[in-house]
């Protein structure tokens, strides 16, 4: 799925098998997959830690207002950080 191909009103959520956590080692953000482990940066941590139920413009809203950001520019990010993590199947939508 290309990443402005995303729907405003789907609902992110990690697959089965897949856990947001921090490495007790690193103290970093981790996703924790059955192949491996993939250490997050501050972006995916933030928009995966709202991958609770909500809607990508949710998301979009709530970090928008967070960071000062401008919504079009987060949309982009959040867009494009979700489109990789659905073609690793690490994500899926609701």
């Amino acid at each position: 799925m290309r990443a402005t191909a995303i729907s405003g009103s789907a609902q992110p959520r990690l697959t089965n098998g897949v856990r947001l956590q921090t490495d007790s080692v690193t103290g970093k953000s981790v996703l924790l997959h059955p192949e491996g482990i993939i250490e997050l940066n501050e972006t995916a941590h933030e928009i995966l830690s709202r991958c609770d139920g909500r809607t990508l413009d949710d998301i979009v809203h709530a970090l928008s207002e967070e960071y000062d950001a401008d919504p079009e520019a987060v949309a982009a990010d959040v867009r494009e950080t979700l489109a990789d993590l659905h073609q690793r199947r690490l994500i899926e939508y609701a």
